[in-house]
C-alpha cells in the first residue's frame, strides 16, 4: 500500500533519490532537506511503499514573498513567519494518476491554514495543475525574478488566499 506519512531525517536518502530523478536540473544538498525535515517536520511528508520513498513534499512556513533561494539553508523558521511555502512535491511517474499528489497537497494546506496565504515556485510547466488548488501568478520584484532564475526559464511565483471557497472557484475540491 502506498501511504504519506511524516518525515524523518532517516528518509532522506530515498528522498534524494527520488530528487534526483525527478529534478535532475535542480539538485539540493542532503543538508538542505535534513535541515527543512529538523526545523518543521509536520510541513515534511514522504510517500512510501513497502518502506521505499517514491515521492516526498517539503513545505515550511517563510516570511511574505520571501522563499528561499533554491539549495540554500536556512538557519531557522523566522519567528515573523507570515506565509506558508511549499517547496516541492515529488511523485515518481509510476504512482503518478492516483490522486496522491491531492492527497497530499490536502494535508498541507491542512498546516498552511495557520498562515493568510500559500506560495510556492511553479517549475516544468505546473502552473495549470496549481491552479486547481487556487495558486495563481503574482507580481515579482528584482529579488525575486533573480531567485526564480534558479529554477529555470518557466519558473512562475504563485500563491494562494488559504481561506478560499474553492467550491465558488470551480477548482478541485481538496484544496481547503
Amino acid at each position: 500500500m502506498v501511504a504519506w506519512r511524516e518525515m524523518s531525517v532517516n528518509d532522506i536518502e530515498g528522498l534524494l533519490r527520488v530528487a534526483d530523478e525527478i529534478h535532475p536540473g535542480l539538485p539540493e544538498s542532503k543538508e538542505v532537506f535534513t535541515e527543512r525535515v529538523k526545523l518543521f517536520p509536520e510541513g515534511c511528508l514522504v510517500l512510501v511503499e513497502d518502506n521505499e520513498v517514491c515521492g516526498y513534499s517539503i513545505s515550511h512556513p517563510i516570511r511574505h514573498r520571501q522563499p528561499p533561494a533554491l539549495d540554500s539553508l536556512l538557519g531557522e523558521i523566522s519567528p515573523n513567519a507570515d506565509q506558508y511555502y511549499i517547496h516541492d512535491i515529488a511523485i515518481l511517474p509510476k504512482f503518478r494518476g492516483q490522486g496522491l499528489a491531492a492527497e497530499c497537497i490536502k494535508k498541507l494546506l491542512a498546516v498552511a491554514k495557520r498562515y493568510p496565504t500559500t506560495c510556492l515556485v511553479s517549475v516544468y510547466g505546473t502552473a495549470p495543475f496549481w491552479a486547481r488548488y487556487g495558486f495563481g501568478p503574482q507580481p515579482i520584484d528584482a529579488a525575486l525574478s533573480e531567485k526564480l532564475r534558479e529554477y529555470g526559464a518557466d519558473a512562475a511565483y504563485l500563491s494562494r488566499q488559504n481561506d478560499l471557497d474553492c467550491s465558488r472557484l470551480g477548482v478541485h475540491p481538496d484544496c481547503v
